[in-house]
């Protein structure tokens, strides 16, 4: 059943805030810090290094032990589809505790399974079977941990007086440097220390994510509070239960169409760089004799190109239509960097075409983190951000495994042509869909709309 339409009026429980129409608090008082903004951030950046880090290290380990392109996606596909589901239905729970627990919680979790991987190896005892269990657990912990994160953003913005816009583009921009210094750090190691040292760092990465948000984001901070206690109805009474809360989260979702429209694009676009990164670069890198400092040097030009495309953002993010910046930012990001490798270029070329895709890709998330933050109220954040960043990422434990298993059949250079085709086509054909209008209508921040009930779902 369709929900009703929402309507506005304030969420229960949370004072109101005068705002300016970019979202930003009205006039940041003087006792403000940058120090929760600051915390989330860096957070962010050492976990996401790490688990770059890993993205080289763990698929050129497979790839060397085995010889197998289809097992490397299949260690691909067991990281990824724990860490969807995990995340797509820890939305409520997240919303219910508090993002700063779940955060430090799961990325001791992540730490302590990445560091297992490495030490079993070192004593023989790490079969391809608890290799796929240990990266398994990694991912399953690492769903609710990158959501934490993500939605601390716009509440740690508002304790530190940050536009809204200037902390998606700050949060774009850690995104990205961590892309950039993880591979490059993970080829450096791989090649001079082999791939279980890069795993060390990625458990070392997690275990320092884990303690900068205790350390950094004490437990008196409002960071700490949980936002989606209310009732559903907005009354008196106890929280709502946990299936209430979650059927919350998708009949909002399902009332959205401009972000029922980016989940589809993105979800497919996802599916492609999934299967693009963890299994056709590595075998591109490894047929042209460039091996993992060739991975980790097209991975930082992508990288450094797109956090200067995310300073941009940041920077210039409140003066620039949204909707021609984004297509723009996927055609330069998507197909070119197919056609490149499947065209056997030089190494430069290649860097050039990746350093201009990254560029463009800069600008992608900064776009995508603000429009969901306007439009979902911050007592909904958690769970809808759980279902969509999770119906987005859906393809992606499938990206690894059918590249795999179509380099297999069909060789690498036809698998890449017909990657950059299928993406050329999607990014294209999703911009004529009417939806995409409503991005430039912004929003305040957690635009205060009534919490839509499903009446299908009961605690």
């Amino acid at each position: 059943m369709t929900p009703p339409a929402p309507r506005r009026g304030r969420i229960p429980g949370r004072l109101p805030h005068a705002r300016r129409p970019g979202g930003a608090p009205d006039a940041p008082s003087p006792g403000r810090s940058i120090r929760p903004l600051a915390g989330v951030l860096a957070a962010t950046a050492v976990s996401l290094t790490g688990t770059r880090v890993s993205a080289v290290a763990l698929p050129w380990f497979v790839l060397v032990t085995t010889g197998s392109a289809a097992q490397t996606g299949l260690v691909a596909f067991c990281e990824m589809t724990p860490y969807i589901l995990v995340k797509m239905f820890t939305g409520p729970l997240v919303d219910r505790v508090g993002p700063r627990i779940v955060s430090w919680t799961t990325d001791t979790l992540s730490a302590a399974a990445a560091a297992l991987i490495p030490l079993l190896h070192a004593l023989d005892l790490l079969s391809f079977w608890l290799l796929l269990g240990l990266v398994a657990v990694i991912g399953a912990a690492r769903g609710p941990g990158d959501l934490a994160k993500e939605i601390m953003v716009p509440e740690a913005a508002e304790h530190s007086g940050v536009s809204l816009q200037r902390a998606t583009g700050l949060s774009g921009v850690t995104e990205r440097l961590a892309s950039t210094v993880g591979p490059a750090a993970g080829g450096a190691l791989v090649a001079l220390l082999g791939p279980m040292a890069g795993l060390v760092v990625n458990a070392v990465c997690f275990a320092l994510g884990s303690l900068v948000i205790v350390l950094v984001l004490p437990r008196g901070t409002g960071l700490a509070v949980p936002s989606g206690n209310a009732p559903a109805d907005g009354g008196a009474g106890e929280p709502a239960g946990y299936w209430r809360r979650f059927g919350e989260g998708f009949a909002f979702l399902r009332g959205e169409p401009l972000l029922l429209t980016i989940i589809v694009t993105v979800g497919v676009t996802n599916l492609l760089d999934a299967g693009f990164m963890a299994v056709l670069v590595p075998v591109w890198a490894e047929g042209s004799g460039g091996g993992p400092a060739a991975i980790g040097l097209t991975s930082s030009a992508a990288g450094i190109a797109a956090v200067c495309g995310s300073l941009v953002a940041a920077a210039l993010a409140h003066r620039l239509r949204r909707r021609p910046v984004f297509f723009a930012g996927f055609l330069l990001a998507g197909a070119p960097r197919f056609v490149v490798l499947a065209c056997g270029a030089p190494l430069w070329v290649v860097l050039v075409v990746f350093a201009v895709g990254g560029f463009g890709g800069g600008f992608l998330n900064p776009i995508l983190g603000a429009v969901s933050f306007e439009r979902v109220p911050r007592a909904l954040l958690g769970r809808v951000r759980a279902l969509g960043d999770s119906l987005a990422w859906a393809g992606i434990p499938l990206g690894g495994l059918l590249a795999g298993l179509a380099v297999t059949s069909a060789g690498l250079v036809p698998v890449l042509l017909a990657g950059g085709a299928v993406y050329f086509l999607t990014t294209n054909l999703a911009a004529l869909r009417p939806e995409w209008r409503e991005m430039d209508r912004r929003r305040g921040a957690g635009a205060p709309h009534e919490v839509p009930e499903d009446p299908a779902v009961r605690s």
